[in-house]
C-alpha cells in the first residue's frame, strides 16, 4: 500500500501520458501554471508511462487511454502491478463505457479531456484540484488484469434478515465505480430488489458509468429520469447535476442546491429512503472522501432499516464509511461482495 508524501515544501510530481503532442503541451502548461505542481515526465504510450513511474515514483499520473503500441489500459495494469500510483484517466468520450474499464484495473478516477474551444483556465483548476485529491489517496497493488476482489464474500457471514427489504439505497464517491461493479456482480442472479445509487462522478460520465455497470453485472442499469419506476432487480443511477430521491415505487429528481458541494449528494437519497421505506430500507455507504451520506445513513438505521458500509481494506478512501461508523450509523462493515450476500438475505 502506498500513500503520496506530498508536503508543503515540495510540489506535487506528475507524469503525463498522451500520444498527442498538442495534448501533452496543453496539460503540461496547465499543471505548470501553479507553483505546487511539477511535470516530471511525459510519455507517448502506456509502456513509457509505466517506465517513468517505476523510475521517478511520482505522486500522480494522468493517463490517456487510446494510444498506439501499448495503450493506456496496459499502462495502468503495469503501473498498478509494479509501482502502484494514483492515476487520473483523461478521456474524450465520457458518455462511453470503455473508460470505466480503467477503474477496474486500478485507476482512481476519470476526467474529460480539455475541449479545444473550452475554458482552459477553468479546466486547469478542475485538473489540479482532482490531482491534489488523488495524490493523497493510498493505492493498492493490483496483479495485472485483476478484476474484482476474490474471496471477499467469505470474510463475514450475513446475519438473518430483521425485516424484508424493499429498497436498496447506495452512496459512493472516490473509488465507488469499482466497488459498485463488485457489489452488483456478486448479487444473487434472482435478486429482485430495486437499487437506487448516488455516485459522485465528473460531469458527463453518468451514462458511461451506467453502461459499464450493466456490462459488468449483467443487470439493467440506467441513469434515472424524473418519475422513473423502481423496477425489481433494476438499478437507477443519479444523473449528473441533480439530486436523486425515492418515493413509493418511483424516483424523483431535484435541482435543490448542492450539499457540501455535491449534487447529486447521498444525503437526499438516504433521507428519502428512511422517510418512505422505513424499516424496509437498506442503506449502503461505499468508499469515498468526506462525510456525504454519513448522517443520513443514521436516519435509515433510526427508522429500523439495515445499514451497511464498505470496509477499510477494500476502500480507496475510507472517509465516508468511517464517518458513518463513528456516528453510530452502521450495522455492519463488509467488503462489497459480502455486502451483496447480506442484500441477498434481506431480499428473501
Amino acid at each position: 500500500m502506498r500513500g503520496a508524501d506530498v508536503t508543503a515544501e515540495r510540489p506535487l510530481r506528475v507524469v503525463v501520458a498522451d500520444d498527442s503532442e498538442v495534448a501533452l503541451e496543453v496539460l503540461t502548461s496547465l499543471l505548470r501554471e501553479e507553483h505546487g505542481f511539477e511535470v516530471v515526465a511525459t510519455a507517448g504510450d502506456g509502456a513509457a508511462a509505466a517506465a517513468a513511474v517505476r523510475a521517478l515514483r511520482p505522486d500522480a499520473v494522468t493517463m490517456d487511454l487510446q494510444m498506439p503500441g501499448t495503450d493506456g489500459y496496459a499502462g495502468i495494469a503495469r503501473i498498478m502491478a509494479e509501482a502502484p500510483t494514483p492515476i487520473l484517466v483523461l478521456t474524450g468520450r465520457p458518455e462511453q463505457a470503455v473508460g470505466f474499464r480503467a477503474l477496474s484495473l486500478g485507476a482512481l478516477d476519470l476526467l474529460e479531456k480539455p475541449a479545444p474551444d473550452g475554458d482552459l483556465d477553468a479546466y486547469g483548476e478542475r485538473l489540479r484540484s482532482r490531482l491534489r485529491l488523488l495524490a493523497g489517496v493510498r493505492v493498492v497493488r493490483h496483479p495485472r488484469g485483476l478484476r474484482g476482489l476474490r474471496g471477499a464474500a467469505d470474510v463475514l457471514a450475513p446475519r438473518p434478515a430483521v425485516a424484508r427489504c424493499e429498497l436498496v439505497a447506495v452512496g459512493a464517491s472516490l473509488g465507488g465505480p469499482r466497488a459498485l461493479a463488485t457489489l452488483l456482480r456478486a448479487l444473487p442472479p434472482a435478486f429482485s430488489l430495486p437499487v437506487a445509487v448516488v455516485q459522485h462522478i465528473a460531469h458527463g460520465f453518468a451514462d458511461g458509468l451506467a453502461a459499464w455497470l450493466g456490462q459488468e453485472s449483467g443487470r439493467v442499469v440506467r441513469v434515472a429520469r424524473d418519475g422513473d419506476a423502481l423496477v425489481p432487480g433494476g438499478v437507477l443511477l443519479a444523473p449528473c447535476g441533480r439530486h436523486l430521491e425515492v418515493e413509493r415505487g418511483r424516483v424523483g429528481l431535484s435541482d435543490a442546491p448542492p450539499i457540501d458541494t455535491f449534487r447529486p449528494s447521498v444525503e437526499p437519497l438516504f433521507r428519502s429512503a428512511a422517510r418512505v421505506y422505513g424499516r424496509n430500507a437498506c442503506g449502503v455507504l461505499l468508499t469515498g472522501m468526506g462525510r456525504d451520506g454519513a448522517e443520513a445513513l443514521r436516519d435509515i438505521r433510526a427508522a429500523g432499516g439495515t445499514t451497511l458500509a464498505q470496509d477499510e481494506a477494500t476502500s480507496a478512501v475510507f472517509g465516508m464509511p468511517r464517518a458513518a461508523l463513528e456516528g453510530g450509523a452502521v450495522d455492519r462493515v463488509l467488503p462489497p461482495a459480502a455486502i451483496a450476500r447480506v442484500l441477498g438475505e434481506l431480499a428473501r
